[in-house]
């Protein structure tokens, strides 16, 4: 872990960069040809793609429901248990979310109102390789079920036997999805952009990924393709002051570190001491981990800052915007109130950031990269669309109807005034 003290201002901005990733433009170029090569062969490129990528040969992309059912008994009664209790907590606090109708007379006789519907056909990406991401699809799932999406469409690479992890098909069986493909990588976001067929066409795509499958949610947007956000390498930042408790900060570290090589995480601290017995508690618990190798890639690219008071860590830490964000210090709500750019925030030497990843029932596919400040997580008004509802009664043209044709003519919008004028004529009888 790099250290630094007391940087100057100047210094933050190269400070504040993630990790070097792979050029951009490579990346999108061939990401584009993958798009291309599945619009004009579909299934057979899925599949070549998945001998390719994944080393399997698949016959069928779908999954049964003969593999979906038998999933369930390949998962542990301890494993099923705590799956339902996350999922009970995520559905309680996605349900909080529900927004409510309200009617608005903004003048008499002028009534105005939202009403929340929802997107019809979503697409989730979930992640596989060496950690199948079962979370991410309660994190997806649970709101897309909520938002009454009427058609739910699950991506996710195959396993070299051609199966789908066994614990992603419990989940998604409790969720009550069961059009599961066999793909993963960009060639499974292009599947759900343009539709093969075995993959249906959605009008929104979720998940996160490695930056091929970031650059292939981007290159969507260009179909006509919704996205959640632009979501790549996962993401810490902690503050931590003299009450801090390395053990536990450390240990933080690692779990962000461990979830891959271009994983970045990052220390503020105004006490040295903590940013030493920290350092020296990550080499001894990298020890312990099964993805130490992973772990220790991702831990090249982290730094130890040394500021002088949390007011300064915070400023530091919003101009970064993490994904995740810990206040390890003795007030954390109150600094937390000047937390103005994060995915997720985590109060407290109690509340490890591991807890919002599986089990408190926020949602864990958050903004990367900066994203932070512009972005919001997904909630359940990602799976919302808001259509405004308007119906005048003749009193209220009467009242509103000047104003529309004062506005429409000084803007040179003269059928715009007539559409208002010849109403009024018919209800004054002029």
């Amino acid at each position: 872990m790099q250290i630094f003290q007391y940087p100057d201002q100047s210094q933050w901005a190269a400070l504040q960069q993630r990790a070097a990733a792979q050029q951009a433009q490579e990346v999108e170029q061939r990401v584009l040809g993958i798009f291309q090569d599945v619009r004009q062969r579909g299934d057979v490129a899925l599949r070549d793609y998945a001998q390719q990528f994944d080393g399997v040969q698949l016959q069928d992309l779908r999954v049964t429901p003969e593999e979906i059912a038998a999933a369930a008994a390949q998962v542990p009664a301890e494993l099923q248990t705590a799956i339902r209790q996350a999922h009970a907590n995520i559905l309680r606090f996605h349900e909080a979310q529900r927004p409510h109708e309200e009617r608005v007379e903004t003048m008499p006789g002028v009534l105005c109102w939202r009403r929340a519907v929802p997107v019809q056909r979503v697409g989730l990406y979930i992640p596989g390789g060496t950690a199948p991401l079962f979370s991410t699809l309660l994190m997806l799932g649970v709101p897309a079920r909520l938002a009454g999406c009427p058609e739910v469409v699950l991506t996710t690479p195959p396993q070299k036997d051609g199966s789908v992890n066994a614990v992603i098909l419990f989940t998604a069986q409790l969720l009550g999805i069961s059009t599961i493909i066999k793909a993963g990588g960009a060639q499974a976001i292009a599947a759900l952009t343009g539709g093969t067929d075995s993959v249906p066409a959605v009008d929104k795509i979720f998940g996160p990924g490695n930056r091929f499958v970031t650059a292939a949610k981007q290159l969507a947007t260009r179909y006509g393709v919704a996205i959640d956000m632009p979501a790549g390498p996962s993401e810490v930042l902690i503050i931590a002051d003299d009450s801090a408790v390395p053990a536990f900060v450390a240990a933080d570290l690692l779990s962000q570190a461990e979830h891959g090589p271009d994983s970045q995480v990052i220390l503020l601290s105004d006490s040295m001491s903590v940013i030493e017995q920290t350092k020296a508690e990550i080499a001894r618990q990298l020890t312990t981990l099964p993805r130490a190798a992973v772990a220790s890639q991702a831990l090249e690219e982290s730094r130890a800052i040394l500021l002088r008071t949390p007011e300064e860590m915070l400023y530091f830490s919003n101009q970064y915007a993490p994904e995740h964000l810990i206040l390890a210090v003795r007030n954390p709500e109150q600094l937390g109130e000047g937390v103005t750019s994060a995915g997720s925030v985590f109060l407290g030497h109690y509340t490890p950031e591991a807890v919002g990843d599986y089990a408190s029932g926020t949602n864990h596919t958050l903004p990367t990269n900066g994203y932070a400040r512009n972005y919001s997580g997904v909630s359940l008004d990602s799976f919302l669309k808001k259509i405004t509802f308007q119906r005048i009664t003749t009193e209220g043209l009467l009242n509103v109807g000047p104003v529309v044709e004062t506005m429409a003519e000084a803007e040179g919008l003269s059928a715009h005034a007539r559409a208002v004028t010849l109403r009024l004529e018919a209800i004054t009888g002029d």
